[in-house]
């Protein structure tokens, strides 16, 4: 919320020059906000969500203008990659105390089980869903991609016009396989009844039906009744349950909404169920809109990038390394389950306590990247264009670009927030489109306390971004920055991005942990550890603001580089500037017309 201030302050600079009195003057602040437009570019962000079991975080503010490419001093940005570094590795040694210290504890029982021999320690499995892919599971769902990967290898190879329609089938066969003809039933009329609703081309009705339709699997009896559709009786029957249904009503409202869009006819049921029984995305996601897919589904030219494999092949190894490497740590630092022990918690220090709220913010950003990268390196080898990585949370300062799922925010975004926000300049339009957005969330979430505040605190957070670029784009404070310096103005900014980065911390780690945790870490930052935990928090994290911006002004300058310097004048004369469309010479003649001939 508090980056708007001196963001919007620039953005008005550039439009609302303050004018003098004397010519001298009213050049030289003319040329000085020409200048900040150099270092300014226009900047989109966009909202994202969580793993399907998670919450996902939505949120996209209007384009506002930042200067990224102000540039600092290399000893203060060496100097701020200092104390960020031995601030992370003196939280994580405070973690690690507190886990050595209480391993044997009564309430760690249930988690921290005996890991790996070779380290001697217990390992923290706290993360049943982490647990699952990687080490319960992990060669039923190889075993699945791997069948998948090679029946979609040989039939691009054989008959790449029918590679969707073999999508389709092998995706049909594992669920079927896997949960049982009456569950592949219940998917079958869930798509019927929504491609019929898509026929009637009303964009309400189909969001009406699609969200009442997802509103039964998180409400009784109706859970209850259509779980009894699940054959057999195995530890992943609820998980792949709630995946398959829950993605599957979203992907059949995507289709619905954009055969709402098509003009000429409508779309095939047959695309529909291609689009849902893509094997990689049907269980855990991550959604693609039915637009994207249809078109990357059905592309006739399969032919490959230069070194587009190889970028495959060390994607899958940088995974396998994180894997093994996310392990490691929890051998070491037991972040999942010292925040559910509350009388723990009270007697860790402050330092403890702020590096596991950081931390698990960390964790869950990764643990989204591993499970979606995995799905979507084999989604690559299909040659289709899956969703990005997530944003992680070390670069994140402003709630606009809080996010950890790409598919869910794009689908958020594309249907619901953009829809109804248009361009996300009028304040009443966006407090709709907010409150819209967050509620479509509650329903994919299924109602409860934590979804209530989590929601409240981040659609709040991101209208407040968009109040305080209204309020602070009016005088006097639109014309403050125009005279500061350009560095002076990225410290200053970093200031006010530094209580926003803890305002994001704390409304999303009551969504990953509990209310009580974000309650006691505000409290112990803001009241009990004030004020030499709350400056010195304060201050590591303006350190991390300013190497985020630094990464950004890098990325800028790539994208939209700065203009070269004019050509001096073979003889060294710059003086004189010669402009493109002046006349070459005060005494040019007029062009004579040849076919006049010279009067006598």
């Amino acid at each position: 919320m508090w980056v708007a201030l001196w963001d919007s302050v620039r953005m008005l600079s550039l439009h609302s020059p303050v004018k003098q009195d004397t010519h001298t003057h009213t050049h030289t602040h003319t040329h000085r906000v020409r200048s900040v437009n150099w270092f300014f570019t226009p900047f989109n962000a966009s909202a994202h969500g969580n793993l399907y079991n998670e919450l996902p975080l939505v949120s996209s503010p209007p384009s506002v203008t930042m200067g990224i490419k102000a540039a600092l001093p290399k000893y203060e940005l060496y100097f701020y990659n200092t104390v960020l570094c031995l601030a992370m590795f003196w939280a994580a040694s405070w973690v690690f105390e507190a886990s050595s210290s209480n391993v044997n504890r009564k309430t760690f029982q249930s988690n921290v089980k005996p890991g790996w021999y070779y380290f001697g320690r217990k390992m923290d499995t706290g993360d049943h869903e982490w647990m699952m892919w990687f080490s319960t599971f992990k060669e039923h769902i190889l075993f699945a991609l791997s069948g998948h990967v090679l029946f979609a290898k040989i039939c691009s190879m054989l008959a790449p016009q029918y590679r969707s329609l073999v999508y389709l089938v092998y995706g049909l066969l594992a669920v079927w396989t896997s949960m049982g003809w009456t569950y592949v039933t219940l998917i079958l009329s869930h798509c019927i009844l929504l491609y019929s609703i898509s026929l009637v081309k009303i964009r309400w009705l189909c969001f009406v039906t699609g969200l009442s339709t997802l509103a039964t699997f998180k409400c009784e009896p109706f859970v209850s009744w259509q779980a009894g559709f699940v054959e057999g009786d195995f530890e992943l029957r609820h998980v792949l349950f709630y995946g398959g249904c829950g993605f599957t009503i979203m992907r059949c409202m995507s289709f619905a909404l954009e055969n709402c869009e098509r003009k000429d006819g409508n779309y095939n049921i047959l695309e529909l169920l291609k689009y849902n029984f893509y094997l990689p995305f049907f269980y855990f996601g991550p959604i693609m809109t039915f637009d994207k897919f249809y078109v990357q589904a059905n592309k006739s030219d399969l032919s490959r990038k230069e070194r587009e494999m190889w970028n495959i092949n060390l994607q899958a190894a940088m995974y396998v390394g994180i894997i093994l490497m996310v392990d490691v740590l929890f051998h070491f630092m037991y972040i999942l389950t010292i925040p559910n022990d509350m009388k723990l918690l009270k007697r860790v220090s402050d330092w403890a306590l702020v590096g596991l709220a950081y931390f698990n913010l960390v964790y869950d950003w990764v643990k989204a990247a591993v499970m979606f990268g995995v799905i979507n390196t084999v989604s690559k080898l299909d040659h289709l264009d899956p969703p990005k990585p997530p944003k992680c949370i070390t670069l994140l300062y402003v709630f606009a670009e809080t996010h950890f799922d790409r598919g869910i925010n794009d689908w958020l975004c594309k249907y619901v927030y953009d829809y109804l926000g248009k361009k996300h300049d009028d304040v009443v339009k966006e407090l709709v489109a907010t409150l819209c957005t967050f509620g479509v969330t509650a329903v994919w979430l299924g109602p409860c306390q934590v979804v209530f505040f989590w929601a409240f605190f981040n659609c709040l957070g991101l209208n407040l971004e968009m109040w305080m670029a209204k309020f602070f784009s009016l005088e006097p404070f639109s014309s403050f920055e125009v005279e500061m310096p350009e560095a002076m103005s990225r410290r200053v900014r970093a200031v006010f991005n530094t209580f926003n980065f803890w305002c994001i911390v704390l409304a999303n780690v009551l969504a990953l942990n509990s209310l009580d945790f974000a309650k006691l870490v505000a409290k112990r930052l803001f009241l009990k550890g004030f004020p030499i935990t709350t400056f010195i928090t304060m201050f590591v994290t303006y350190c991390l603001v300013q190497v985020i911006k630094e990464q950004e002004r890098k990325q800028a300058l790539i994208h939209d580089p700065d203009p070269l310097p004019p050509t001096p004048a073979p003889n060294g004369d710059t003086t004189a500037v010669i402009s493109p469309t002046a006349p070459t010479s005060a005494t040019a003649q007029p062009v004579v017309d040849p076919s006049k001939k010279k009067a006598e």
